[in-house]
């Protein structure tokens, strides 16, 4: 989309140094940039080459507040942010497409608001209810009883599970699949042999969720899972049946959550981390890469950072590992 730095400063809440007439219509790196982006820089040595560059106009912190600039420039208190959201904003424009591809299976009684765009080969099941300006990528199979709420994005070929619901703005990657029975079973003890558990729970995932590509989310084994407002869940990560997910919660590629672990608001959670089954993780802990929680653990303190298997405070894992260093010195 084209703007007027005008708007765009009115859309950031930000004071605007330099026309506010040019338009832009992208946004670029330093390195790539040209006539029409926007780019950003976080500090003075990268400002004077982000005005050297190609870019319409920048968007810099408090310390590009003084002085005359060769090009329009967005004072942001938070420049990678205001950065984002222009990004967003300028992408949002009208979708490719709205309506039903011929090629796509939509069960009668499923209910789609105005707006709606489903691509080629879509299967929509029995009473699902899709909210207004929703996107559904080709290849997906929506269950029945699903509801899919407002301005969601369904990559290609997403599958959701019955009675699964999704809230607004929600975005779900390429190949994940939300859910699925999760991993139950009771073991007969005179014959050895395994069986499964009753997966009959549901899947609720809250606005402005966003999932990454190839991930799974299994629905309760009796009651819910569920992830909350606002949380990021990168590509490859598997969330457990009865698992708690808080708000704006971040958890990167590969990390496995067993079931009903709960996971408290503003975690984040690195690539590869291995959580055991009722595990909890308090409001605002930090678990560093290929960390290990055993079961029933719980990790408690707002910006701490844990580390290893079992899990524990960086600086006491950091201690330890000196120790074993000095001793195999010595040996």
């Amino acid at each position: 989309m084209k703007r007027a730095l005008k708007e765009v400063a009115e859309f950031l809440g930000v004071t605007l140094v330099g026309d506010g007439r040019a338009h832009v219509t992208g946004i670029a790196s330093l390195r790539s940039a040209r006539p029409g982006d926007v780019v950003f820089v976080e500090d003075t040595k990268n400002l004077t080459k982000a005005l050297a560059s190609q870019a319409t106009a920048v968007i810099a912190g408090k310390f590009a507040e003084q002085g005359t600039h060769s090009k329009p420039v967005l004072i942001a208190h938070q420049p990678r942010l205001a950065f984002a959201r222009v990004a967003a904003w300028l992408a949002a424009g009208p979708m490719d497409s709205t309506g039903t591809h011929r090629s796509a299976v939509v069960d009668a009684s499923a209910r789609l608001a105005a707006g709606v765009s489903i691509e080629e080969r879509v299967v929509i099941r029995e009473s699902v209810g899709v909210g207004e300006n929703t996107g559904i990528g080709a290849g997906c199979v929506i269950g029945p009883d699903v509801r899919i709420g407002r301005n969601c994005r369904l990559y290609p070929n997403v599958t959701i599970y019955p009675g699964t619901t999704l809230g607004d703005r929600v975005v779900i990657h390429a190949g994940a699949v939300l859910g699925s029975d999760g991993f139950g079973y009771v073991r007969d003890e005179k014959t050895g042999r395994y069986e499964k558990f009753p997966q009959v729970g549901r899947l609720e995932i809250e606005d402005d969720v966003e999932i990454g590509a190839n991930s799974t989310v299994a629905r309760g084994a009796l009651d819910v899972t569920r992830i909350r407002r606002g949380t990021k869940i990168d590509n490859l990560v598997h969330v457990g049946h009865n698992v708690d997910v808080g708000e704006d919660v971040v958890i990167a590629a590969q990390t496995g959550l067993s079931g009903s672990a709960v996971v408290e608001n503003d975690v984040i959670i690195g690539g590869q981390v291995g959580i055991a089954d009722h595990v909890r993780i308090e409001a605002g802990a930090i678990l560093g890469a290929q960390s290990g929680v055993p079961s029933g653990k719980v990790i408690r303190g707002k910006g701490v950072v844990f580390w290893g298997t079992p899990a524990r405070p960086i600086k006491e894992y950091l201690r330890e590992l000196a120790v074993l260093a000095r001793l195999a010195k010595k040996g």
